[in-house]
């Protein structure tokens, strides 16, 4: 793959799924330096930085009160939906918003964002991925990427589960779709 048609996708990497937040993915801040490292090679191959983000609005359909599976998280304009301070993340980056109708959830960053189109606009072909939570959002991400006939590469030390016994089991399913887990 040139540089020219890669790009660093980061999925949701946002105070409410790391320590402290209402959503907290088990050892979420240890991805930090490996997602550091992802966008200075990124940075330094002129390629496109993107970073996804649940933006949800109050009430979500996603929230327990609203019969959804998950606590309150990632409301707009949060502290908690703001990214983790400890990346590093530039400021010409992409930020593509999911999640932000009142009544229906998106847990791939390709999920209502256009994502594909604007990747294919600027020829982007090859996508590696890092973020939280593999087994969630991560998984999502990198099975749309796929359908949307990307080659995705997932950085497995770039990533953390909700459910860490369920890494394994999802690291397969990915590669048996045909990412490339490095």
């Amino acid at each position: 793959m040139s540089d020219t048609n890669s790009a660093l996708l980061l999925v949701d990497i946002q105070n409410d799924f790391c320590e402290g937040g209402s959503l907290a993915v088990p050892d979420a801040s240890k991805i930090m330096p490996v997602v550091n490292s992802l966008i200075g090679e990124a940075s330094e191959a002129g390629q496109m930085i993107i970073a996804s983000r649940d933006w949800h609005t109050v009430d979500h359909a996603s929230f327990e009160d609203r019969g959804g599976p998950w606590p309150p998280h990632c409301i707009q304009d949060t502290e908690g939906a703001a990214f983790h301070a400890g990346m590093q993340l530039p400021d010409d980056a992409v930020r593509v918003s999911k999640g932000t109708g009142f009544d229906t959830d998106a847990y791939s960053a390709f999920d209502g964002t256009q994502l594909d189109t604007f990747l294919d606009r600027h020829g982007i072909r090859h996508l590696r991925i890092a973020g939280l939570a593999l087994d969630v959002c991560v998984r999502a991400t990198v099975l749309d990427a796929l359908k949307c006939g990307f080659d995705a590469e997932l950085v497995a030390s770039g990533t953390r589960a909700v459910k860490q016994e369920s890494a394994t089991d999802v690291f397969e399913e990915l590669r048996a779709a045909g990412a490339t887990i490095s």
